[in-house]
């Protein structure tokens, strides 16, 4: 069970450590110490219930169809291949996150930036509920929560350590070189999940 967590863990990370309009808007928050425990409480705990919804529900029920079960693999696998293309052509062509600009100064605007941030972004419903929901359908039954709840710990880790070591990680974050790794090695993660997905095929 343990490796089923750290799967769940690994994959998560590998989704959602990316420059995103979602990570700024944290980070920014973060830098100016404004709202962040609301902010990445939001973040994390909308991200659970994404990744709840995939694990649960929509990977029982691809689970159920083994020809949807044979769709979900192949097409999951061909979306894995195709991100981590893009992740290594942002590697061999990096850009800094751009965190420039004020911080939400008020708690309900930034809650509701927040919420569109993460509900309203189609990337995601992809990563959480779509791409995890059907590698958690690969795993025996028992082992889907194990996994949904790696998956949702990465999430939360990733989040805190971001609006929290935003003094800290946004100098890392402003260089091309730092992301030029990070995409490296977010290439390597996705192509290893893929060809997993494809040798179960």
């Amino acid at each position: 069970m343990e490796t089923v967590f750290l799967r769940g863990f690994a994959t998560s990370a590998a989704l959602i450590v990316a420059i995103g309009a979602q990570n700024a808007f944290v980070l920014r928050q973060g830098l100016q110490r404004a709202h962040v425990l609301p902010v990445v409480l939001v973040c994390a705990l909308s991200d659970m219930l994404l990744i709840t919804l995939g694990v649960a529900g929509l990977g029982r029920w691809v689970q159920e169809h083994p020809a949807l079960l044979a769709l979900t693999r192949w097409g999951g696998a061909a979306f894995l291949i195709v991100y981590g293309w893009l992740a290594a052509r942002r590697a061999l062509a990096p850009h800094a996150l751009a965190i420039k600009g004020p911080a939400v100064a008020d708690l309900r605007s930034a809650l509701a930036a927040c919420l569109a941030f993460t509900y309203l972004n189609p990337h995601c419903w992809l990563d959480t509920v779509v791409l995890l929901g059907s590698i958690a359908s690969q795993e025996p039954e028992g082992a889907r929560a194990v996994f949904g709840a790696g998956a949702a710990s990465a999430s939360a880790v990733w989040f805190f350590a971001l609006g929290y070591g935003a003094r800290v990680l946004a100098p890392l974050f402003e260089r091309p070189a730092a992301w030029r790794v990070l995409d490296g090695a977010i290439a390597l993660v996705m192509w290893a999940i893929a060809a997993a997905l494809l040798r179960g095929a």
